[in-house]
């Protein structure tokens, strides 16, 4: 049963009204809001015909908070899985939309546009856009690099139209706008914006496409949701009857509109608790999400405002440099606007008498590298520590944090070289990148049949894994230079009752293992030919039958066959060359698959003992190591909004650094506001608001790094590819604290 610290026992008796909790990371807000919710069961303050609402953030928090509250619903000797229940805020917008759908207009089927498929929509959208509206580009483009290749370029603007294109929708559905509604906005503002038209004009594309299809997508549920709950009187009174109790986890991530749903299923007497940590506010960069709603709520009247400050996650010497971060935000950022990105409560250690007493403090397990590395340098630096360290501690925990997925795929690879295993929570992980590549290759080469190089592709691609021990490997290597000097690829593509293509081997005489590889790959190459013409989801699952035994990797072809069947119908015009293109995004980590990334599973560390954990940062979050690699805390990645910094959002092909994400959503939001008087926009002021978020965010960031640790914490920078970059500011403030500490430590 829960032995409760003094801090959480006041929540767990919480009964009845609204509660405001800010939780530091590792005080056992999960655990605590789990027995809260099981304890307001097991006192009976829920009917037969109530339940106890909890909604979270993730998939992998839903399987969390069940399991728990199970647990304790069990220990109280009661039936699971009744009087409560679980919810994303999407499930739960789901679960209210589908029980009236009616209300907002829609059929009783209505189908759920996924993130991929929204995310296909606006895209082909955008990009027909760009190309009706070249002088979009001349408005905005630096002229300094004007002379850069046109067809690398172009891809550049498209990206970033997609980008510009994605937020403005998200926000202006936040803001509970249509197209329709927007449009009577738009006849009354008295200014033009380029910025504002593309918003406009995919956005109203996007939802036509929509509708005509029946579906909606995420951002539309909850825009859905709330307008049910307000059209109906009945219908809402019915909904917080069911759910007297609200929980709220993750409460620093919620949105407006999130805010308004839950605020109206609690009405005037049902409860309300909501839990966070604005310092682990990681997702507010273009999203609709602000950690000033919870900051607000905690100051109601009414709200019982509570802290959960213990936390015997880690040593005292990590809690020491986490606290340390926040007083120098607090008390020394030289840029006043963010001295407010980390605040109180800071972290305290645990009693000697807790449950979880705080590690065995080591001030030497803290490691801050000083002189720059290399991004290569780096790289190669943790892979050799990591794996000398795996070698004396094979039964504890480690992750190397990094801040980008494409940094995360490098160093898995460095590690999988130097045959250190490793597991990825990334935007895919490497099995799934693998298999993508392997189909890439060959649906490449079908479309192009001309190029002995793709066709060594394929075969590397294949065999290269497959066989890797002495004899092995020789013959691939061999195998691999014939196909790579041969000229007539029909040959060993046509259908062929003779073995007249090995001709082609003539070069010199080849060992017959090595025959029987290039024979087995003959084989192949003639079956996939006749299947070439198939549609593209039986083309997949004909190529991956003859290549993959896993049924992980069956499982995952399975999933590549209905995702490019899906983009086929959204694209009739489609070719080998456009699938091949997908495929190529998802093999080189820039495309995530949806279903097979880290976030979307019950991720436990402590399952991966003398193993080491590749993840970005974000999706660190909520997880703990023994020992945690912080890499490339560099100005670039880490920026402090100091004249020498540089921005990610920023592209260096649009003209005085603009940020053009920023710029459309503060025209947006100056629409909005605008009655018909004149409206003039700044240029320029947002981009450099959207640099101060952008750098809280990033101190938020790292906290959320350091507090990862256990027991031993690694902090190393890099210069970047260009040389360019140096060590963060905060990090400089945490080595010149961390040195005086070791002198000074009292």
């Amino acid at each position: 049963m829960f032995n409760p610290r003094p801090n959480q026992m006041k929540v767990i008796q919480f009964e009845k009204g609204r509660m405001g909790i800010l939780a530091v990371p590792g005080s056992g807000k999960t655990h605590t809001l789990s027995f809260l919710a099981a304890n307001l069961v097991y006192k009976g303050l829920v009917n037969d015909d109530q339940e106890v609402l909890i909604v979270t953030l993730v998939n992998s928090a839903v399987d969390n908070f069940s399991k728990r509250v199970a647990g304790f619903i069990k220990e109280f000797g009661l039936m699971p899985k009744i009087g409560y229940c679980v919810r994303t805020l999407h499930g739960l917008a789901h679960d209210i939309v589908k029980e009236r759908p009616q209300l907002v207009g829609l059929d009783d089927q209505f189908q759920i546009a996924d993130e991929r498929e929204s995310n296909e929509i606006i895209s082909n959208i955008s990009h027909s856009w760009l190309k009706d509206h070249p002088v979009f580009i001349n408005e905005f483009k630096n002229l300094a690099i004007s002379n850069h290749n046109n067809s690398k370029m172009r891809g550049y603007w498209d990206y970033l139209t997609v980008n510009i294109a994605t937020s403005f929708i998200k926000q202006v559905k936040d803001m509970e706008f249509s197209p329709e509604t927007l449009a009577v906005k738009l006849e009354k503002q008295r200014f033009p914006h380029a910025l504002i038209d593309l918003g406009y004009e995919v956005f109203t594309e996007y939802q036509r496409i929509l509708n005509s299809r029946g579906v909606v997508d995420f951002e539309d549920l909850i825009r859905l949701a709330l307008q049910a709950l307000k059209s109906d009187p009945d219908f809402l009174h019915r909904l917080q009857k069911r759910w007297p109790y609200i929980l709220e986890d993750e409460a620093q991530d919620s949105s407006a509109l999130q805010e308004k749903i839950l605020r109206l299923l609690t009405g005037k007497e049902n409860s309300w608790v909501r839990v966070g940590d604005p310092n682990q506010a990681i997702y507010e960069t273009f999203t609709t999400a602000n950690p000033r709603f919870l900051r607000n709520f905690v100051l109601e009247n009414g709200v019982i405002a509570c802290s959960m400050p213990n936390s015997g996650r880690s040593t005292p010497s990590i809690v020491n440099l986490a606290n340390q971060l926040i007083l120098w935000t607090n008390q020394l950022h030289p840029i006043n606007e963010i001295r407010d990105a980390l605040n109180p409560p800071m972290i305290e250690l645990t009693t000697l008498d807790d449950p979880q007493p705080n590690p065995i403090d080591n001030p030497n397990a803290v490691y801050i590298h000083k002189a720059p590395l290399t991004a290569e340098g780096e790289i190669q630096l943790i892979t050799k520590s990591v794996k000398k360290w795996l070698k004396d501690h094979p039964d504890q925990t480690v992750s190397i944090l990094v801040p980008r997925n494409d940094r995360g795929v490098e160093m898995a690879n460095s590690l999988r070289a130097a045959k250190v295993e490793c597991i990825e929570i990334l935007q895919s992980n490497h099995s799934t990148r693998q298999t993508a590549k392997t189909l890439y290759s060959i649906l490449k080469f079908f479309a192009d049949p001309s190029k002995s190089s793709s066709l060594a592709e394929i075969f590397r691609n294949i065999y290269s894994l497959k066989f890797n021990e002495g004899d092995q490997i020789d013959g691939v290597k061999k195998a691999l230079r014939e196909i790579q000097r041969l000229t007539q690829l029909e040959k060993i593509i046509a259908p062929n009752e003779e073995k007249d293509w090995l001709k082609l081997f003539k070069d010199e005489p080849l060992p017959e293992w090595t025959i029987d590889l290039l024979d087995d790959f003959h084989k192949r190459l003639q079956s996939w030919q006749h299947a070439v013409l198939l549609s593209i989801d039986q083309f997949i699952l004909i190529l991956s039958t003859s290549l993959f035994e896993e049924p992980s990797d069956l499982a995952l072809s399975y999933k590549l066959a209905m995702l490019l069947e899906r983009t086929k119908k959204l694209n009739p015009d489609w070719g080998l060359v456009e699938f091949a293109n997908e495929l190529e995004g998802i093999s080189t980590n820039r495309i995530r698959l949806i279903g097979f990334s880290g976030d979307e599973i019950d991720f436990d560390p402590d399952q991966y003992k003398g193993k080491v954990v590749v993840s970005t940062y974000h999706k660190s979050k909520g997880l703990e190591w023994d020992r945690v690699y912080l890499l490339s805390v560099n100005n670039y990645d880490f920026p402090s909004a100091q004249d020498y910094d540089q921005y990610i959002s920023e592209r260096w092909f649009v003209r005085d650094s603009l940020n053009l994400e920023a710029e459309t959503l503060d025209a947006l939001k100056s629409l909005m506001h605008n009655n018909g008087e004149e409206n003039n926009i700044d240029e320029g002021i947002a981009s450099r608001r959207a640099r101060v978020d952008y750098c809280s965010e990033r101190l938020r960031l790292l906290y959320v790094g350091i507090t990862r640790a256990r027991k031993e914490l690694v902090i190393t920078w890099n210069s970047g590819r260009g040389e360019k970059c140096v060590a963060a500011l905060p990090l400089k403030a945490l080595i010149d604290y961390w040195e005086n500490f070791h002198v000074n430590p009292n």
